[in-house]
């Protein structure tokens, strides 16, 4: 994946090695990048510090309500040609209406067309609406470790994701949940399951890293500060997966947790490049051990 989308990256205002380190107080000045659109937020006044890079884009609260909508509509707009698909197929509303092979099917495709619908519209929004190249402007730079090996710092973020994965798999197993979680119910066929564990470690960490701490992130941090806006992020993306784990209340708590986890490694990296490399480590650790703990898938039924 090229950051960069194959373009230079704009100039740093503060003319700094590091892209998003905070401008003086007396550079403020000139803090206005020349590439910035005229609507980009902007600090004013002597008692507050400028903005990091990381934390100026030029959208805001219209913008995430705009997001909202297209979270909500979204799904009943672009349903409808999965649902045609699976109606030419000889699959009845029926099948689809309660929980069997087809309806998770229809769930996976489903979220997979709405995510890659969203990213798209936010791509467009970037280069026709805002003039900027879409990954690094989301948040997607590259991590800058000064001395250190960036290598080696990629590889220590992934492997703490492995670890963090870890610990939040045994406190669920120790905590544990006497209901049925509705994500079970995907994972009842080869088919189903391949595909889910596929879109775990390929679209889902791009999109939602993208959205919450790429998109949400900023926008928070520049009206409530780094703090609140950490705690903010993280519980809307445990939210966000309430839905797939509804029942198991302590699985959900876990979830904030992991969101505000994501949250706070970006805004201390000023990088969404270091929560995404998280966040594709921890989608690895249970996916491993299911594929481990179902031989292989060879304990699932092959078709519906």
């Amino acid at each position: 994946m090229n950051f960069d989308d194959n373009n230079s990256p704009p100039p740093d205002p503060a003319q700094s090695p590091v892209p998003w380190e905070i401008i003086e107080p007396q550079q403020a000045a000139d803090a206005s990048p020349a590439w910035a659109p005229a609507n980009f937020p902007q600090d004013s006044g002597p008692e507050r510090p400028p903005l990091p890079e990381d934390l100026r884009v030029p959208w805001g609260w219209l913008d995430l309500f705009v997001l909202v909508i297209l979270f909500t509509a979204g799904p009943a707009l672009l349903s409808l040609p999965i649902f045609v698909g699976f109606s030419l197929k000889g699959v009845s509303r029926a099948e689809l209406s309660h929980p069997s092979s087809a309806q998770g099917l229809f769930v996976i495709l489903d979220q997979a067309l709405i995510s890659l619908a969203i990213l798209g519209y936010l791509a467009l929004q970037m280069r026709h609406r805002f003039r900027l190249p879409f990954w690094r402007t989301a948040g997607w730079r590259p991590l800058e470790t000064r001395h250190a090996s960036r290598s080696l710092a990629y590889l220590g973020i992934f492997g703490g994701g492995l670890l963090f994965s870890l610990l939040i798999q045994f406190t669920s197993a120790a905590l544990g949940t006497k209901a049925k979680l509705p994500i079970e119910e995907l994972f009842k066929n080869q088919r189903n399951a391949i595909l889910l564990m596929l879109m775990a470690v390929t679209i889902a960490p791009v999109f939602e890293e993208t959205i919450f701490r790429g998109y949400i992130y900023p926008v928070l941090a520049r009206s409530f500060g780094v703090g609140a806006s950490i705690v903010v992020t993280g519980t809307l993306f445990g939210l966000l997966h309430a839905v797939q784990l509804w029942g198991g209340w302590v699985q959900i708590g876990l979830m904030v947790v992991v969101g505000i986890v994501f949250t706070y490694v970006r805004s201390v990296t000023r990088t969404v490049v270091a929560s995404y490399l998280l966040h594709l480590s921890y989608n690895s650790v249970p996916l491993l051990l299911y594929v481990v703990a179902s031989h292989g898938f060879r304990q699932l039924p092959v078709g519906p």
